[in-house]
């Protein structure tokens, strides 16, 4: 794994990091950004994106109370009521690392402050 020139170098990121690497795996020929999107670039989705979420919360305390799942994922599996809650989130909005690490830092999920839209 390559990370990029001024990617963050402390104790949260470098959880962050090795908490990524177990869950999810990472790439060993691409460059790790702040702005790599955990679903749309590295393919995170369905249950290892829920497992990935919950790993989060207890491991850095987070706390996920504006944390919108079907915003970023795709539903694990085919359920009835999934489907009608998921209506109208067909276009996924890109989780990146750099929104994770914030959300460790602030120790909460604010979306409109981590996707920048406040």
């Amino acid at each position: 794994m390559h990370l990029a020139p001024g990617f963050p170098d402390d104790y949260a990121m470098r959880q962050l990091m090795e908490l990524l690497h177990e869950e999810i795996g990472l790439p060993e020929h691409r460059t790790i950004r702040l702005d790599t999107a955990i679903n749309l670039d590295l393919g995170c989705d369905g249950g290892d994106a829920r497992h990935l979420m919950e790993a989060m919360e207890e491991q850095f305390a987070l706390d996920l109370i504006d944390y919108d799942a079907y915003r970023y994922f795709q539903p694990e599996g085919f359920d009835v009521f999934q489907k009608r809650r998921a209506k109208g989130r067909g276009t996924k909005v890109p989780l990146t690392i750099g929104m994770l690490y914030k959300a460790i830092k602030a120790r909460r999920w604010d979306t409109l402050e981590l996707e920048g839209t406040d």
